[in-house]
Order: structure tokens, then C-alpha cells, then sequence
């Protein structure tokens, strides 16, 4: 086997106390959401607060506003994460347990589903408050790479959505990998692509430093530009490190085009770069628009 990383000994758990018989635990993952989503609403509420990065110099909402905000995308991130996990994913297992569906706690959240949750929420919000949707938008996009970053890099610590085996120096041997699809015996040490890191990489800290710098060229006078790159960035992002990252159960194929059959033996793109097909399509088509109707 060539030089490989063995996995740290990290514990998904922060801590865990136990209290009147019951368990608690504070998990990595749970925090990444915590803190991303009140990271993200303070960088909001930075630009809100200057309102000459806006057009006419008017933000398309209040900081109080934003709070408000704040709970409705909670709600869209929980209900369309787990939704998409449940429609994308393993739609045949949860339509036979469909009382494991709430059971978020046992993990299965869809990035997608999430996504769709969020627009959705965000949308009926602007309604309700007659915003501007394009320009909330873009708010919304320069709040959300940090939450992607952090909730990689708590997939790295879960260890789980690891990538394909590897034989290059950073290869990392996760717990519980099998080893059949490195071409060794189970038992043996299966050295793969750390593909939580690649993600948190090109999600989180290239996208989030690029959509900054368009904050910064006050591209925010130009609404739907902010939107339309992290459209197209994670799209391009997340379609690259596909080709490293384990695929999921769920692969397209000229007789399956929703890829939704439950198989390993499949062909073409995975589930994940179908998905974000029409991502990068329609960021860039946004920030096209965007760019020439200013």
C-alpha cells in the first residue's frame, strides 16, 4: 500500500451529558449549522448596514428584518435538506419506513434539497415583506459559503461522504471504508481522497473569498450578479469534486435520467453533477443578465 494519512482520532461529538436519564449530545455537525447560519446572518447584517453598496443606496431589507429572515431560512434549510435526501437519495427505503423521515438526528440532509428549501422560504419572505428578491439574493449569497465550509469540514470530522480510493500521499484511511472497491480484501487499510476537504475548499473558502471581492468591486449595484456566481461556483465546485468524491448510491444513465434507481453498477454522472447541471447553467445565465441589464 503507498503512504497514506490515517484518519485522526476525532469524535463527532463535542460533548455529551447525560441529564434526568436522557442523553445529550452536542455534535460537529449540529454546530457547523449553528454557527454558520449566525455567521451568515451577521455578514448580512454588516451590509445591510451600508447602504452605499446598494443600488439608490437602499438595502433591500432592515437588520430587524433579517432576524426574521434568519428563521424562515432555518425552517427551509431542515425541511428541504431533509425532504431532498428522502426524494433523491433513497426515496424506496423512507416511502417503506416513512416514520424515519423526521428522524434527522440519524443524519441524511441533501445540500439540493436544502438550496430549494432556502429559495422557497426566501421568496415567500420577500413577499410577505415586499423586498427586492434579486437583491436579497445576493445577500443570501455572500452569507451562505461559510455555512458550506464548515459543514464540510464536519463531514471530515464525522467521517463520512469520504472520496474514491487513492494512492497519492494525502490519501486518508477512514474508519469504517470498505476496502472491495480499492481492489484489496476487507480487512485490508483503503487509503481514499479527502473529498469533505475538497469540498470545504471550493464551496466555502474560494467561493465565499470570491463573492467578497464582488462585494468589494460593488458589484451589489448590479442585483442578481452575487446570486449568479455562488449559482455557478458551487456548481462547478461541487460537478469537479464528484470525480474524486465517493459516488453516491444514485447514478444517471441513458435509461434512468432522474438516476433514482438504487445501484452501484450504473454509468455517466453521478447524482450529484446531474443536480447541479441546471446550478451552473442558470448562474451563469443570471449573471449574463445581471451584468448586461445594468
Amino acid at each position: 500500500m503507498q503512504a497514506a494519512l490515517q484518519f485522526p482520532p476525532l469524535s463527532p461529538e463535542l460533548f455529551s451529558i447525560s441529564l434526568f436519564g436522557f442523553e445529550f449530545a452536542l455534535r460537529w455537525y449540529a454546530l457547523a449549522y449553528i454557527v454558520g447560519l449566525l455567521v451568515g446572518w451577521r455578514l448580512a447584517v454588516l451590509v445591510v448596514n451600508r447602504p452605499h453598496l446598494w443600488p439608490n443606496e437602499t438595502p433591500p431589507m432592515t437588520a430587524r428584518q433579517i432576524e426574521d429572515l434568519l428563521t424562515w431560512v432555518i425552517l427551509g434549510v431542515i425541511l428541504g435538506g431533509r425532504l431532498g435526501f428522502v426524494l433523491f437519495y433513497q426515496p424506496s427505503y423512507y416511502f417503506a419506513h416513512p416514520a424515519e423521515i423526521p428522524m434527522i438526528w440519524q443524519g441524511g440532509m441533501s445540500f439540493h434539497g436544502g438550496l430549494l428549501g432556502v429559495i422557497v422560504a426566501t421568496w415567500a419572505f420577500c413577499i410577505k415583506y415586499s423586498a427586492p428578491k434579486l437583491q436579497t439574493a445576493d445577500m443570501m449569497a455572500l452569507a451562505t459559503p461559510v455555512g458550506l465550509l464548515l459543514g464540510r469540514l464536519s463531514n471530515f470530522i464525522n467521517a463520512e461522504l469520504w472520496g474514491r480510493p487513492t494512492d497519492l500521499p494525502w490519501g486518508v484511511i477512514f474508519p469504517g471504508a470498505q476496502a472491495q472497491d480499492c481492489g484489496q480484501a476487507i480487512g485490508e487499510l483503503c487509503a481514499r481522497h479527502p473529498s469533505q476537504l475538497y469540498e470545504a475548499t471550493m464551496e466555502g473558502l474560494l467561493l465565499g473569498l470570491v463573492i467578497l471581492v464582488l462585494v468589494r468591486r460593488g458589484q451589489l449595484k448590479k442585483p442578481g450578479t452575487l446570486a449568479g456566481t455562488f449559482f455557478a461556483g458551487y456548481g462547478i465546485g461541487r460537478f469537479i469534486v464528484e470525480f474524486f468524491r465517493q459516488p453516491d448510491l444514485q447514478f444517471v444513465s441513458p435509461g434512468n435520467p432522474l438516476g433514482l434507481a438504487w445501484h452501484m453498477d450504473g454509468y455517466g454522472l453521478t447524482m450529484g453533477q446531474f443536480l447541479n447541471l441546471p446550478m451552473i447553467f442558470g448562474g451563469l445565465v443570471l449573471i449574463y443578465w445581471a451584468q448586461k441589464r445594468t
